[in-house]
């Protein structure tokens, strides 16, 4: 790729500014797997990796921008789509792709709602990772195959209507789960059983239509996203 490659998110053009790329994922072997596909698919001179995402901010504000960010969802630092929303403030004009094993439709269309430059799932040959550089380079936001486009307004709606489906007691395990407590945590906060919690999780998950509880706290987290961006227009 040129030194001046184009890219296009959803903040709009971005333009290739230095020639080093940065993986922010906290899987050793991972981040090493992909440092090898990332050089063996593009030009960039240099491959840095952080373990979490305020090691990478730290990386970032010491250096020129980086041409491209490769991010995992799950960071020590970070919950659900906050390492994505965190790092978006601050690289604005830099491409993000979000690699993740949590490849259903609806975390896929959060992550691209909320400005990443493509999705890639985690379990992907090295050819995708080909067709996801070619296709930003062109201008466009990279979507795995078998990926179904989601109406922005059905999409939105239909979690927030699974949202209200939840009980009282349901929606604080919730939030206690967006803030990262465990059951044990979350049964002496709301004076319950480790049972109970663990059968609350069960029941919250069925009504969200999801297998675990990350992707329960993506879901809540794309509600309020939508809600947030509703009631700004």
């Amino acid at each position: 790729m040129s030194e001046n490659t184009p890219y296009q998110g959803a903040s709009g053009p971005m333009t290739k500014t230095s020639d080093w790329a940065l993986i922010v994922d906290d899987h050793p072997l991972f981040c090493d797997a992909l440092e090898l596909t990332l050089k063996s698919v593009t030009g960039y001179r240099q491959i840095r990796t952080a373990d979490r995402l305020s090691r990478a901010l730290e990386i970032i504000a010491d250096n020129p921008l980086p041409s491209l960010i490769v991010l995992d969802l799950n960071l020590p630092d970070v919950s659900g789509m906050d390492g994505l929303v965190r790092l978006k403030s601050a690289v604005e004009f830099c491409p993000v792709i979000v690699v993740s094993s949590m490849d259903e439709n609806v975390i896929i269309h959060a992550v691209i709602d909320a400005g990443a430059a493509g999705f890639v799932p985690k379990n992907s040959p090295r050819s995708v990772f080909r067709q996801a550089l070619a296709a930003i380079s062109r201008g466009e936001v990279f979507k795995p195959a078998g990926y179904v486009e989601i109406p922005e307004a059905l999409g939105a709606q239909t979690t927030l209507d699974q949202l209200t489906s939840l009980t009282n007691q349901q929606t604080r395990i919730l939030d206690c789960i967006c803030k990262g407590k465990l059951n044990k945590q979350i049964a002496f906060d709301l004076s319950i059983t480790e049972a109970t919690v663990k059968a609350h999780v069960t029941a919250i998950m069925r009504k969200l239509g999801v297998q675990t509880r990350t992707q329960a706290v993506l879901a809540a987290q794309e509600a309020k996203f939508s809600s947030l961006f509703r009631s700004g227009q």
